[in-house]
């Protein structure tokens, strides 16, 4: 049975200044110079992008989705695919990057469209590796929606393997996550996969 993890409160605002100041001398241990002209406002901005790209701690994810579940009687599949994620691997600080699909079969609840993209957004913007984020996607559906099923699929490109170690270009990885009917039930699932390898509209 897939274990899904409790997710952490929003964290505070990063401290900006105290990484800015570790980044300057993490400049100067590589053997930088931190005070060359295209390097003195390098630490600042690198604050900046690590704050954003890690936004997803200081997001509150059940006040998110609890301002937009509704109840309806839809119970055929709801899937939003191809949704564009970057994240960065805990492992080595180096981006990932790629396409999430994400379904649910409702029971009486369903999710705001918007917010589904926005999901996969707030748990991307976190060190990650691409396994948790795939069981945090589907879990949090599954948690606040109670459907009958989840179905995640993540594909993505790892510049730590690309660029670094192995050096595996173009080696997409793929993880999966099935809750509910879509793990028991196999027509369920050929649905999903097939209408997520279907030509886009």
């Amino acid at each position: 049975m897939t274990r899904i993890k409790s997710r952490p409160r929003a964290a505070a605002e990063p401290p900006l200044g105290r990484i800015e100041s570790h980044f300057k001398d993490i400049l100067a241990d590589l053997g930088e110079n931190p005070e060359r002209e295209g390097l003195i406002k390098t630490p600042h901005r690198v604050a900046k992008a690590l704050a954003e790209l890690t936004s997803g701690y200081r997001v509150d994810v059940d006040a998110m989705i609890n301002g937009a579940l509704f109840t309806e009687s839809y119970n055929e599949m709801v899937l939003v695919r191809d949704i564009s994620f970057y994240s960065m691997c805990e492992h080595h600080i180096l981006p990932f990057f790629g396409r999430a699909h994400v379904a649910y079969l409702p029971n009486r609840k369903i999710v705001g469209l918007s917010k589904i993209p926005k999901l996969v957004e707030i748990f991307a913007r976190r060190l990650q590796v691409q396994e948790r984020l795939t069981l945090e996607i589907a879990g949090t559906l599954q948690e606040k929606l109670k459907p009958h099923g989840v179905g995640v699929v993540l594909e993505a490109r790892h510049l730590c393997m690309e660029m670094r170690g192995a050096e595996s270009h173009h080696s997409p990885t793929t993880t999966s996550c099935m809750l509910g009917t879509f793990q028991s039930d196999a027509r369920t699932r050929k649905e999903f996969l097939e209408l997520i390898r279907a030509k886009p509209v």
